[in-house]
């Protein structure tokens, strides 16, 4: 298996299917969240939005990636998807193509993701929509947060990697 140590040596399909290296995001703080379209946390995504507008300006970049595994709360395909992402909730942050985020399937980023950085008691696994991962400036992850928690509890956090 392909172990790379650095978020920024990572790439993955965008949501029109365009591959994009994550090479081009170095040096930013980056929150790579699990998203779905049907969940009872799906409104955080106004808040993902609002964290990324904030602070898109000091070098900071929400990424979205759609996942189906809990409840099958993403059915849909990925045109449906940045539709109802742009037409509900004004989503501009980049968004990706539909992953695994557990499983033999699981994608190299959440592969990688997972290895960085263990989740309550240790585990590895995600366990629902919307758990997310900061990442520092030299492509370190540096938090993990469960679906819970709102984008806004983060800011403290997205201000204290951005300012080193």
């Amino acid at each position: 298996m392909n172990h790379k140590t650095n978020f920024f040596e990572l790439s993955a399909r965008d949501i029109l299917g365009n591959d994009v290296s994550f090479s081009g995001f170095k040096g930013k703080v980056v929150l790579v969240v699990n998203v779905a379209s049907r969940c009872g946390f799906t409104p955080q995504y106004t808040g993902l939005e609002e964290v990324f507008e904030k602070f898109a300006p000091l070098g900071f970049l929400v990424m979205g990636f759609p996942c189906n595994q809990f409840g099958a709360q993403e059915p849909a395909g990925e045109s449906e998807i940045k539709n109802f992402c742009e037409l509900n909730y004004r989503v501009t942050f980049p968004m990706f193509a539909k992953v695994q985020v557990n499983g033999p399937q699981t994608h190299p980023v959440y592969e990688f993701l997972k290895q960085s950085r263990s989740g309550v008691l240790g585990t590895k696994s995600i366990k629902w929509n919307f758990t997310k991962f900061l990442i520092d400036r030299q492509g370190n992850v540096v938090g993990r947060y469960g679906p819970h928690v709102q984008p806004a509890a983060i800011e403290k956090d997205i201000e204290k990697a951005l300012a080193e």
